[in-house]
């Protein structure tokens, strides 16, 4: 692997990092013109047609029928939660709280993930990863808190156990994956080809309604770089580096941009409780990570 593989990786892993970061500045500004119904419908069919596009640009067509016929079992059930019921959920806690809320509970899912790949596939929960989650989870609190004890009786729990939920649906989607056989962008774009009829039918039985142009751009906007082309950039930063680790440590940047675009562009002022209980949650996740990585190295030690 040369030094031009390692640009290259980093050049698409900054351009994940941009995607990911003006996310939630795009849900709150999209959410002021479109309900939740309108913004998941809008997103999920762009999103549709982007990773179809890929797909056949990459000529991987017949191999889409080939998987569906295969893999229809968990293409469907892959599909309800990611896009359907994960970003249904997410969007509802982002349309209750403000974003530099809603946006470091949403990172938790890492914690949420080791924790529940113990249960339901019965690995090993180590001490360590009951540890990260109370250290992260103290975060959380303190964000919700805003320093002030009286915030947390003031907080929309509703609100914030969206925000909670939308973390296991998005662990849940991963455990899945990890089970998963599928080639993993045709299995992404099956996914949202199930999920959008389901997503269209549910809007135009509740909601109907189309948004203002705000609402569509904002809802394009998310489908296309939230939802869809930040995946593919994020994969290709993980074939072209020598060293993965470094390439994913660069993701502990994206909430602290993201947090900058949200004052910036959103209008919301970030208090200082929100940055470093953003600190605490993600010393917890590195904490696990790092654990986990010696605990590999002494099971593998010639590796």
């Amino acid at each position: 692997m040369s030094e031009y593989s390692q640009s290259r990786a980093l050049g698409f892993a900054f351009v994940t990092l941009l995607m990911w970061s003006t996310a939630a500045t795009a849900f709150k500004l999209t959410l002021r013109y479109a309900t939740v119904l309108q913004t998941l419908a809008i997103a999920v069919a762009i999103s549709s047609l982007a990773l179809l596009m890929l797909v056949a640009l990459n000529r991987q067509g017949k191999t889409l029928i080939t998987v569906l016929r295969q893999y229809w079992r968990i293409s469907l059930v892959a599909g309800l939660m990611n896009p359907v019921i994960y970003y249904l959920i997410l969007f509802e806690a982002y349309d209750r709280l403000p974003a530099q809320l809603a946006q470091p509970i949403n990172i938790t899912w890492t914690i949420v993930l080791s924790l529940m790949a113990g249960f339901l596939l019965r690995q090993p929960i180590q001490r360590f990863d009951y540890l990260a989650a109370v250290i992260s989870y103290g975060g959380v609190i303190l964000i919700v808190s805003q320093g002030d004890l009286a915030g947390i009786f003031n907080a929309d729990w509703i609100g914030v156990g969206l925000a909670i939920l939308s973390t296991l649906v998005w662990a849940g989607y991963w455990t899945v994956n990890i089970q998963d056989k599928r080639p993993p962008l045709v299995g992404m774009c099956l996914n949202f080809l199930v999920a959008t009829p389901v997503v269209l039918l549910v809007w135009l039985v509740l909601d109907g309604e189309v948004p203002s142009a705000e609402g569509l751009l904002g809802g394009v906007y998310i489908g296309l770089f939230e939802m869809s082309l930040a995946f593919v950039c994020w994969s290709l930063a993980l074939k072209s580096t020598p060293n993965a680790a470094t390439i994913s440590n660069l993701i502990f940047l994206s909430p602290f941009l993201s947090l900058q675009f949200i004052e910036w562009l959103v209008g919301e002022t970030i208090h200082w409780t929100t940055y470093v209980g953003l600190v605490i949650i993600i010393a917890g996740i590195a904490y696990q990570q790092l654990r986990h990585r010696q605990l590999s190295h002494h099971a593998n030690p010639i590796q």
